[in-house]
């Protein structure tokens, strides 16, 4: 499938889908409410078979953070980007560990680094930083007093 038929597909499932133009790969914008229904479409869907998610990252935009989610289909060799917008100061999102085993440690990564929330994850807690650390080192408001680090 290339990238105007995976496009074609994607705006069947969606009711107002957004798409990023000039992109490598497909990419697609869609309302956190509707991120589980999608995610498992885009995985169970026979002719999408979206079956690796390979990247998650956040990205901090000071007034909100967007969610990036990099998932390929390893049988059809086309790729597609879903980018979900969150609110800065309740940044939460459904878990997609259930759909995708690697998002699992992604999703970790994601919460310890920017403080977003995965409900429904199965071990929601630091990965990298100490139990004790306070704040989220990776958003752009974050404060390091002994390294006197400012974005």
């Amino acid at each position: 499938m290339n990238k105007e038929e995976l496009k074609v597909r994607l705006e069947e499932m969606l009711p107002l889908p957004a798409f990023e133009e000039g992109a490598e790969w497909t990419t697609v914008v869609i309302d956190p409410a509707g991120w589980e229904r999608f995610s498992r479409e885009l995985r169970c869907v026979s002719e999408l078979d979206f079956d690796y998610l390979f990247c998650v990252t956040a990205i901090d935009w000071k007034t909100h953070f967007t969610m990036v989610y990099h998932l390929t289909s390893t049988l059809y060799r086309h790729t597609v980007v879903v980018k979900v917008k969150l609110d800065h100061d309740r940044p939460v999102i459904r878990t997609v560990s259930d759909v995708w085993r690697t998002a699992e440690f992604h999703e970790r990564e994601a919460f310890d680094l920017f403080g977003v929330v995965f409900t429904g994850h199965p071990d929601m807690r630091r990965l990298f930083m100490t139990d004790d650390w306070n704040g989220w080192p990776l958003r752009k408001d974050y404060e390091d007093p002994v390294n006197m680090i400012k974005l």
